[in-house]
């Protein structure tokens, strides 16, 4: 379950980068709500208004759904400049500043060991920038700033773990959708062809797919045994990256690459460990 989600989520981002080629950020994130509001409608009537009505800590699922929007807007600006696999590895740099900032804004300890993680989790994004006068380029800042985002909606997402599923993604959805109409009134909209669309609607649809595999696989396992298995995300990158796009890593992408996976399954086994010895 953990591997086809992370395959719809590849999947999903590759489609991704094809209609951007063609087509507006605003547009992308716009049609993709609307689809996945659609997927979820029979939930949110289950769910009942009053839920939606009296969320509970409206500051903080105004924060979350700011960060939800920008992540995945900044992941597709970050998509029309660099390589698929690229922006993936940036990406996959969240939980380590997750870990990073844990202390700071839930208060959790952190130890040694894991703050070598996180230094060396830092010097693999350094690594994959490659920092030079022509790298830090538009692209690079928004897969920089998206995956700093992804990293405060995770955190925000944490703290409202007694919220119910279904009202954090509606309230996601809604607040891409308000964006995505923003965008599309400011840039304009070009009328997709049938099949265009309909890939259009497959990101709200996968996304919400990518979701629910990963749900059922911590569901059924432990999470020591399945969240490793998140980083095939940046194989499927590469594959994708070069079978559709042509695109081919540099070493020093890749090194970076190998470092921020080191690093983020050291930091992840190490939580585990210390969750087994406190129960």
């Amino acid at each position: 379950m953990m591997l086809l989600g992370v395959l719809l989520f590849a999947v999903n981002d590759t489609l991704g980068k094809w209609l951007v080629g063609a087509y507006t950020v605003g547009q992308l994130v716009l049609v993709r709500s609307i689809a996945g509001l659609c997927v979820l409608a029979p939930f949110i009537h289950r769910t009942g208004p009053y839920a939606f009505l009296r969320p509970p800590r409206p500051g903080l699922q105004l924060l979350r759904v700011v960060f939800s929007t920008l992540e995945t807007s900044l992941f597709f600006w970050a998509l029309t400049e660099l390589p698929l696999a690229e922006v993936m590895t940036y990406y996959m740099a969240g939980p380590i500043y997750v870990t990073a900032l844990s202390p700071f804004l839930l208060g959790e300890r952190v130890g040694w060991r894991r703050w070598t993680a996180v230094t060396a989790g830092f010097g693999g994004v350094v690594l994959a920038l490659h920092p030079s006068p022509g790298s830090l380029s538009f692209g690079a800042v928004c897969a920089l700033v998206g995956s700093f985002s992804y990293a405060c909606f995770m955190l925000a997402t944490r703290k409202l773990a007694s919220t119910p599923g279904t009202v954090l993604m509606t309230a996601q959805l809604l607040a891409a959708l308000a964006f995505g109409g923003a965008l599309v009134l400011a840039q304009g909209w070009k009328p997709p062809g049938a099949l265009d669309l309909a890939l259009m609607l497959f990101l709200g649809v996968g996304s919400l797919g990518g979701n629910l595999c990963v749900n059922q696989a911590l569901r059924i396992a432990p999470a020591s045994a399945v969240v490793p298995y998140q980083y095939t995300l940046i194989l499927w990158g590469m594959l994708f990256g070069y079978l559709f796009f042509g695109e081919v890593l540099g070493p020093l992408t890749l090194a970076g690459a190998v470092v921020i996976i080191g690093a983020g399954l050291f930091i992840f086994l190490r939580e585990q460990q210390l969750r087994s010895e406190a129960g």
